[in-house]
């Protein structure tokens, strides 16, 4: 999650292209570059000029999160899910393959953060960074899960109901994937609630808030079905409720975000990492409420 937190604060401060190299960072592996080094790769690299233009640079502190980013990932991440899946070698098979999935995940993380870098960070591929970084911890946290019911058994704030986990699999998986965007005024997009989207890309905003109504709409009608389920076990009702809190609370950081609108200063840029950050453990949660349900299965 810090991983993944360094990631919005990249983005945040614009700094995706700090290091148009990849693994160094400007041919070196330190991170205090000045105007006039990177002006000298520039030259010296002609096919990598920034997206923003030639005479773009970059501050020693957006350098800095970009380094950081990869030296957490790459150094200590990796190299640790590695020897995670060495020292589970000789585990049972369900935790051997876990373990396997770990290191199968953060090698193609490492291939999507490459891939990022050479496409000059376009949305695509920072889209798809995110979601792998969020496939990768969920793997992390099952790998976990099926360490814990074999050496301990489960916590109880984990042991879902069999029989509403079966009916219910199919329902949290779909919310899971939902829940993983200038306008006049919030909840408007230009004025209007419903505009015709003509270019898809430009336009995205206005998608994305149509999208985060309907998922808030399913997540409140999911709150109130399971609430009416007759069970003494109710870990998976607390953990949608939870999903549903975490999403509505990060709905309100959305709309404060888009109405910090400032002529002046812009938008209150640390209220975006906050939203990425909630939307991030809002899927996060369902996510682990699905594995739940998995596991229940699995008896």
């Amino acid at each position: 999650m810090v991983v993944i937190g360094l990631g919005g604060l990249i983005r945040i401060y614009d700094a995706g292209e700090s290091c148009p190299d990849w693994p160094l960072c400007f041919g070196t592996i330190g991170f205090d570059i000045s105007e006039e080094e990177q002006e000298a790769w520039y030259i010296e690299n002609p096919d990598e000029v920034d997206s923003r233009g030639s005479g773009h640079r970059y501050t020693t502190f957006q350098i800095f999160t970009e380094w950081l980013h990869r030296i957490l990932a790459g150094l200590v991440l990796g190299p640790l899910v590695i020897l995670n899946w060495y020292m589970l070698r000789g585990s049972e098979e369900k935790v051997k393959f876990a373990s396997t999935l770990t290191v199968v995940l953060i090698v193609w993380q490492g291939g999507i953060g490459w891939l990022t870098v050479e496409m000059d960070n376009l949305h695509w591929s920072v889209a798809l960074h995110l979601s792998s970084a969020l496939a990768f911890t969920m793997s992390m946290f099952w790998l976990w899960l099926t360490l814990t019911r074999t050496e301990d058994g489960l916590p109880g704030w984990l042991r879902f109901d069999y029989s509403i986990s079966k009916k219910w699999k199919v329902r949290v998986g779909l919310l899971s994937i939902g829940v993983d965007g200038l306008p006049d005024s919030w909840p408007l997009c230009n004025g209007k609630i419903i505009d015709s989207v003509e270019d898809v890309v430009a336009q995205s905003q206005i998608i994305h808030r149509w999208f985060v109504g309907l998922m808030l709409i399913a997540l409140i009608f999911a709150s109130y079905s399971i609430s009416n389920e007759q069970s003494g076990n109710n870990v998976l009702r607390n953990w949608i409720w939870g999903s549903t809190f975490f999403f509505f609370v990060n709905t309100s950081i959305g709309a404060i975000y888009v109405l910090s609108w400032d002529l002046e200063e812009g938008f209150f840029e640390f209220l975006s990492l906050v939203h990425l950050m909630m939307a991030s453990l809002t899927f996060v949660t369902m996510a682990i409420s699905w594995i739940g349900c998995s596991i229940a299965e699995d008896g």
